[in-house]
């Protein structure tokens, strides 16, 4: 399934150095539970700014999106530091995208994951790689991913509690 951005009034922009204390504070909100410290969040940011997204809105920024290159089967561990990327990915790994109360169901989710796809397909990467949290599985499965089984991944995805579920979507013509 291709996602198409729907219309908004929302816009995604690249994420800013001076986005990171909205970040923490919609992360704060939208993640009870998964806490990430700002340093990984910076850290993505520096390692793959392409892939770091900020909603800008009424009002200021409403949500944001961190991806980056990474390998299909394997996801990193919550609040975990990257180090660097891989050396040979093969897909986009989505770490996080949160949204504000106030910003969803405007279509702003199917954009930015919209925009992602292109930014893998333009590095060649065949798939996008998530961990659904927070029993969001069925939307992800809307967008077009899929449960993937990888036995060793059972630590990591317990430390983003019980609902969790690693997701792929393969991409192909069209994203």
């Amino acid at each position: 399934m291709t996602t198409k951005p729907a219309k908004t009034d929302l816009d995604w922009r690249p994420l800013a150095e001076a986005d990171l204390g909205d970040v923490d504070r919609i992360a704060a909100a939208a993640h009870t539970g998964l806490d990430e410290r700002p340093a990984v969040f910076a850290e993505k940011l520096r390692l793959y700014p392409r892939g770091c997204l900020a909603l800008d809105g009424p009002g200021g920024v409403l949500g944001y999106a961190f991806s980056h290159p990474w390998t299909l089967g394997d996801a990193p561990g919550l609040d975990a530091f990257l180090g660097a990327l891989p050396a040979s990915p093969d897909c986009l790994y989505l770490h996080d995208l949160a949204l504000s109360k106030s910003a969803r169901g405007r279509g702003a989710a199917g954009a930015a994951i919209a925009r992602l796809a292109a930014i893998a397909a333009a590095e060649a990467l065949a798939a996008m790689a998530l961990v659904s949290v927070h029993g969001t599985g069925p939307y992800w499965a809307h967008a077009g991913f899929a449960d993937e089984r990888h036995p060793g991944l059972a630590a990591k995805l317990a430390a983003y509690g019980e609902s969790a579920r690693y997701m792929t979507r393969r991409l192909g013509a069209g994203g």
